[in-house]
């Protein structure tokens, strides 16, 4: 990985020391993240006042001012980093200056051990601890060159893609980005709870799912009495987005057809999405899996169902029930079910690519 140059000229040094007054201090303790909007699209990142009070405190005080609106990342590498933030970089005309400006104003704080994949950097002039500011750059991939060098104030936990995509933009030969890619405005936000984690099995019971697949809509709804957490978890997945662009990689007429598998998902998860995978223990219970029943596919490990998941198609064998977590049933668009069952296949696998494009989740 190239290593990344942050190079910025001196300018007048008045420090931020942080916030004041012990309101603001509390008001930080609320956990706050910044909604980044650009010309290609938005990322999130988690502020992270325990690790850089003063650098939270004075991006948070810059974005509420608008003083980011119309910015640009202007200095780029690969699939590697981006940096933006300099005032200076709202007039195109002063582009041989991008990167000297909005530096020197907060006071030196902890430096990273580790500069990872999404953290979110304070720029600095070498040999200038005090000289944060306005500026940061975020690195999009694991940088250990970095280590222990930069005071990180924020990690992404939504939106990679587009910092992917605008890492993509041509640059001339000193790395400067030869096409403007502005960021249109920054929102502080309370981080958001996380939807369903808290919600009871009776609530969990009022949602439906619908799938859009190739073969048409399939609605399924929760059997949270049941299964309550695999419910709740796939609800945390669909409302997510992890399924997404994924494929039915088997059909075995007369028994199930099959999805959710993360190797057939056609973009990479985000960084949000990636957090909110794991194992589930199974919930085996007395549902019988007949047509329409939907359950979780698993490998030899009881414990090892994650994202894969089955509609069963017929009259199951025995060995289902009892051996896998049924969490839901289909109660329309069955007839999908059976054009999918009924797509051409080399065995069990599909001739030809059967698309779940999206799962919605909506209340009954």
């Amino acid at each position: 990985m190239k290593r990344v140059m942050l190079v910025a000229i001196v300018c007048a040094v008045v420090v931020w020391s942080g916030p004041g007054s012990a309101r603001a201090q509390t008001a930080q303790r609320v956990p706050k993240q910044a909604v980044v909007e650009t010309a290609l699209g938005a990322f999130i990142f988690d502020l992270a006042p325990d690790e850089a009070p003063n650098q939270v405190a004075y991006f948070t005080k810059v974005a509420q001012e608008g003083g980011y609106d119309g910015t640009i990342f202007h200095r780029l590498v690969k699939y590697g980093m981006v940096q933006g933030g300099d005032p200076l970089s709202k007039d195109p005309a002063k582009r041989g200056q991008y990167g000297t400006g909005g530096l020197n104003v907060v006071k030196a704080e902890t430096r990273a051990a580790k500069m990872t994949r999404g953290s979110v950097a304070a720029v600095l002039i070498p040999g200038r601890p005090d000289s944060a500011g306005a500026q940061f750059f975020i690195v999009l991939a694991d940088q250990p060159a970095l280590d222990g060098q930069y005071t990180v104030f924020g990690h992404v936990s939504d939106g990679m893609d587009v910092l992917q995509k605008i890492s993509e933009v041509a640059v001339d030969s000193g790395g400067l980005a030869t096409e403007r890619v502005e960021i249109r405005h920054v929102t502080i936000r309370d981080t958001p709870p996380e939807p369903f984690v808290n919600d009871t099995t009776q609530q969990l019971s009022g949602y439906r799912a619908v799938l859009d697949t190739s073969g048409g809509p399939v609605t399924i709804e929760f059997l949270a009495d049941k299964a309550p957490e695999t419910s709740r978890q796939f609800l945390r997945l669909a409302s997510a987005g992890v399924y997404n662009g994924m494929a039915f990689h088997r059909v075995a007429p007369g028994f199930v057809i099959q999805t959710g598998a993360l190797s057939s998902r056609q973009a990479p998860l985000t960084e949000r999405q990636q957090k909110l995978i794991h194992n589930l223990q199974p919930e085996d219970n007395d549902t019988k899996h007949v047509k329409g029943i939907v359950s979780m596919a698993r490998g030899e490990d009881p414990a090892s169902a994650s994202t894969s998941f089955f509609i069963v198609t017929g009259s199951a064998p025995a060995g289902l029930d009892g051996h896998y977590t049924a969490f839901a049933r289909v109660v329309g668009g069955m007839e999908a079910v059976e054009k999918i069952e009924a797509a051409p296949r080399t065995g069990e696998t599909p001739n030809e690519r059967i698309e779940l494009r999206s799962v919605r989740v909506e209340k009954k």
